[in-house]
């Protein structure tokens, strides 16, 4: 199937339908069918030079069916999978893609222009690494963010950090060789940081991420505290479950806990100065969300502990 309406240069994958995408957009999908239709727009809009590429969404297991998006996107190739959790959506649809290039997108995100170019570009002159791109907040008002939009553009996708430090890529925007994914493996489970996982195989095995600048993605910030606070929520499951796995002692865990508190102060710094922040008056109402949720990280951290349940890993987006 093509992806992107009978026009452009990427017409001619209608008329050569035996000739294999040089890409595959991968979008997993859970609950925000308008945020899909934003993030569907902005990936056929995308264009490469030479060659064409396929749109692959997989549903994991949506309240409301996908009929009526499917309906008024036939060049997309719609999947659904039943087992919850991104990586195993994703799977889905690597299994089903036809591309040498995989490129995967969350279904909440807008992709910015050439950002497909860019990737595939990358990928094709380097095949043995994966590729990870900056994230930004989609400000519904650059004119007058809110806090949390404020807060989420400094802290929330800090993929450069995760890239350089640490050599793995969020999954919301990564792309990487077919061949290498599959010397790597899946992604991991729903009670697992999926994304961080798998980067982290491909670093052991000499694949570390490399950071991509002009990949460029937009995220919409989450819309109220109790959002925040159910991402963190499903962050601080999965970290746990991967404390307990290592055998690493309770008071490690209550440490890690107060230094989470505690870096709210050493952290004002970023939040005040940072430049991904357009105006003073939002980066004060920051500040204010930056001490709520690392509160929150603290509580529910100790909370967590002294319960043991991993409820909330089940929540795998914000919609969930």
């Amino acid at each position: 199937m093509t992806a992107t309406p009978a026009k452009g240069r990427n017409a001619g994958a209608a008329q050569a339908p035996d000739v294999p995408p040089r890409a595959s957009v991968i979008i997993p999908h859970l609950n925000t069918p308008e945020l899909l239709v934003k993030c569907l727009q902005a990936v056929a809009a995308q264009r490469l030079s030479h060659g064409w590429f396929e749109i692959i969404v997989v549903d994991n297991g949506s309240r409301v069916p996908l009929d009526i998006v499917a309906a008024a996107w036939p060049g997309v190739k719609f999947l659904v999978e039943r087992t919850p959790g991104p990586g195993p959506a994703r799977n889905l649809g690597v299994a089903h893609a036809r591309g040498a290039v995989l490129a995967f997108v969350d279904a909440d995100i807008r992709v910015g222009p050439d950002w497909l170019r860019h990737g595939v570009r990358a990928v094709e002159r380097n095949p043995d690494f994966p590729y990870g791109g900056d994230v930004r907040i989609d400000f519904a008002d650059p004119a007058h963010p809110t806090g949390i939009e404020a807060f989420e553009a400094v802290f929330s996708f800090r993929q450069k950090m995760y890239i350089k430090r640490m050599g793995f890529s969020g999954s919301g925007n990564l792309m990487v060789h077919r061949d290498l994914f599959e010397k790597v493996g899946p992604f991991g489970p729903i009670n697992t940081a999926e994304d961080k996982s798998w980067g982290l195989k491909a670093k052991s095995m000499g694949a570390p991420a490399r950071y991509l600048r002009r990949m460029v993605v937009f995220h919409p910030a989450r819309s109220s505290m109790t959002d925040v606070e159910a991402r963190w929520g499903r962050l601080i499951a999965q970290a746990y479950s991967a404390h307990i796995a290592s055998g690493r002692p309770a008071f490690l865990w209550e440490a890690k806990a107060w230094a989470v508190m505690l870096s709210a102060f050493a952290h004002m710094p970023m939040m005040i100065l940072s430049t991904r922040v357009p105006t003073v008056g939002a980066r004060i109402r920051g500040l204010s969300v930056l001490f709520q949720t690392r509160w929150y990280r603290f509580m529910k951290m100790r909370r967590i502990a002294r319960e043991g349940h991993l409820e909330t890993a089940m929540q795998w987006n914000r919609a969930g």
